[in-house]
């Protein structure tokens, strides 16, 4: 054999290979590689949380226009930037969606009374 023929020497279509260690001698390793194990931070999902209490809250506090409203706006805003909390989102969209559509229609209801009452005074010839 030639001395061509052994990777290093002079042959370039020859893979190159390391030596492999002798029996009896330590074997060297490349560089140790940095393993960092910590905390890997949560993605936000304060908005989405936050329009699901109120959908929650909205159950029991319905009353009021304003609690569903600030959900239904926080469901809404959290669905586009918080990908995480898409669950929570949609829940609180559901949620207080139903207490807004729910105010809509009290609120056309009494003035469709009001509407009628006013109509049926003034016709009435007294």
């Amino acid at each position: 054999m030639s001395d061509d023929q052994y990777p290093g020497q002079g042959n370039q279509h020859q893979p190159q290979y390391a030596q492999q260690p002798q029996y009896g001698q330590a074997q060297q390793y490349g560089q140790p590689t940095h393993v960092t194990v910590g905390y890997q931070q949560a993605p936000p999902r304060g908005l989405s949380i936050a329009s699901m209490v109120l959908g929650l809250v909205s159950i029991v506090l319905g009353f009021t226009f304003l609690v569903p409203l600030v959900g239904f706006v926080l469901g809404i805003v959290g669905l586009r930037k918080e990908p995480a909390g898409r669950g929570m989102a949609v829940t609180g969209l559901i949620l207080n969606g139903l207490f807004v559509v729910g105010w809509a229609l009290l609120l056309i209801f009494v003035i469709g009374i009001g509407a009628a009452g006013i109509a049926t005074s003034g016709t009435s010839g007294s």
